[in-house]
């Protein structure tokens, strides 16, 4: 059951970023593009509400799943910004840098010192990502390359937040149950987004409104493939350790590179799966220790 879950988890993810990289393309916004997806969600978990027992769940679960949204929402616009200025197949293996920032975070928060294995996964992930850039040219290496492309940087911020988030939601999962943390974590986003409106002002919003009425298939299923691939991740959480569930979705990235390939014309599609082999390998040297 786990495997499937994990297949699950890995090909609903993998098919959602293409939608969303797609609906960038078309011009909309990053703000837009997350507004519709927790519109998508938010239609899919409203009528669950009705059969959830939301008045036995603890402050506690409340808590954490306000939590858990608030940095899950960052995420997902870091997430989708990446995908507008980056290649598919440099976005989908940097998730092993998730890896590296779950490490970081157990430092500083639970004082766990990483081991020597740790260090050397680390070490191994870093170096594979320098694979997925070309040949830097005279003066420029590639860690440069990497590092100072914007849409990377964006993606290192949004794996910050979705780990940072993640301890949140496994709060949640542990004061209440997989369905009512994925019904309540969808519902959660939309509002915080539409108050965060204000940044953007109420004519950018309903000139976006009218842009997303134009891919009305693209958003619906958006919603359905993070609806989806949430769950399984809810599941995952509440059966395994984190550790293991995130070694096992690490596997994404080989179908991440493949897919840009595919769809977006990408180049570079052997470096970039080797490069992908190299960074699960450290992933799951740091893992499994």
């Amino acid at each position: 059951m786990e495997l499937v879950l994990v297949g699950g988890r890995i090909l609903f993810s993998s098919f959602s970023n293409v939608i969303q990289k797609q609906l960038a393309g078309f011009g909309l916004h990053p703000y837009l593009i997350v507004v519709g997806t927790y519109y998508g969600l938010a239609l899919l978990a409203l009528p669950w509400v009705f059969w959830l027992p939301s008045g036995d769940v603890s402050f506690s679960f409340w808590w954490n799943i306000a939590l858990a949204s608030l940095f899950d929402v960052g995420g997902w616009l870091l997430l989708v910004l990446s995908l507008s200025r980056t290649d598919l197949s440099i976005f989908g293996p940097l998730n092993a840098y998730k890896v590296v920032a779950s490490m970081l975070l157990a430092l500083l928060f639970l004082h766990e010192v990483p081991s020597l294995q740790g260090l050397a996964g680390v070490a191994i992930i870093v170096g594979g990502s320098f694979l997925l850039m070309p040949a830097a040219k005279a003066g420029t290496a590639r860690w440069q390359l990497l590092w100072r492309d914007k849409g990377v940087q964006a993606r290192f911020a949004s794996i910050l937040l979705f780990s940072i988030g993640t301890l949140f939601l496994k709060g949640a999962l542990l004061a209440s149950d997989a369905l009512t943390t994925l019904i309540f974590w969808c519902l959660s986003g939309l509002p915080m987004l539409l108050l965060a409106n204000a940044v953007f002002g109420q004519s950018t919003l309903k000139q976006g409104v009218q842009e997303l009425q134009q891919h009305p298939e693209r958003v619906l299923v958006v919603g359905v493939t993070v609806f989806v691939m949430q769950y399984c991740t809810l599941v995952l959480l509440s059966q395994m350790l984190v550790a293991y569930a995130l070694a096992l979705f690490q596997m994404g990235m080989l179908l991440q590179v493949l897919l840009g390939y595919r769809i977006f014309r990408e180049p570079h599609v052997i470096r970039r799966l080797l490069a992908s082999l190299v960074m699960i390998a450290g992933s799951l040297l740091v893992l499994l220790t």
